[in-house]
């Protein structure tokens, strides 16, 4: 596919929280990831406002194991210590298929639609394990990326058959990604054969949930945001030449 990457993302732990289980404040994770979640973690190997990225597929490596640990969250309102057990995912590793397309509802930035420029930078963003941290679902789930194609190895689900995981999350509907004034929940029902598990588009999910009105936030050149040489211009001023 166009504008495609392909990753392993691996770690000690991973979770990925059933939001059913947040209002207990005793976390439970989904047996595989979210397609939000995955999104979060290309984001981190590269991102900018001018791409929507899209996971097109996912390959569970290891063995869907979990453990309980015990927490101590933090208690904002109180100085007392608290005990919570949280369920994590053992030793993630997961093959992504993803790629990229132009955000339809961003000309503030149509000036940046170079779709060369972008994937160079996404594919070499990859190899060096990406941008910013990497987390497997939550910030303490430490995660690490590396280059790989896609199928190539051995995963524990190979001719494993097929496994459905019942209604699951799927991701949100961002306004400036929507062209809308909503906030939305995305929900579907996954299903892995042998091991590979395909995403369907956001827009094809069949169930969306209206959470709050949120608003785009553009980008104006000199306003919110400068162009490189201008920010050059500002740091070293000497160097700078009519």
């Amino acid at each position: 596919m166009r504008n495609q990457i392909e990753f392993i993302v691996y770690g000690k732990y991973g979770l990925f929280t059933d939001p059913i289980t947040k209002i207990g404040g005793e976390k439970f994770t989904y047996q595989i990831p979210t397609y939000q979640a995955l999104k979060g973690i290309v984001e981190s190997i590269y991102w900018k406002p001018t791409l929507v990225w899209y996971i097109d597929e996912v390959r569970v490596m290891n063995a869907i194991q979990t453990e309980v640990k015990g927490v101590r969250p933090t208690k904002y309102r109180s100085d007392a210590n608290d005990l919570a057990y949280y369920t994590y995912l053992r030793t993630p590793a997961y093959q992504v298929r993803a790629h990229f397309e132009f955000n339809p509802y961003r000309e503030d930035l149509a000036y940046d639609r170079n779709e060369h420029k972008h994937h160079n930078i996404a594919r070499r963003a990859v190899k060096r394990g990406g941008r910013r941290d990497v987390y497997i679902g939550t910030r303490e789930c430490q995660g690490y990326v590396e280059a790989c194609e896609f199928g190539n190895g051995e995963s524990y689900y190979d001719d494993y058959g097929e496994i459905s995981f019942g209604p699951m999350f799927h991701g949100f509907n961002y306004p400036d990604e929507t062209g809308g004034v909503q906030l939305e929940a995305r929900l579907w029902t996954p299903v892995m054969k042998n091991g590979i598990i395909q995403f369907d588009r956001p827009e094809e999910c069949p169930f969306i949930r209206p959470i709050r009105e949120k608003e785009t936030k553009l980008f104006v050149a000199n306003e919110n945001f400068k162009s490189v040489e201008d920010e050059y211009r500002e740091v070293f001023p000497e160097e700078v030449t009519e």
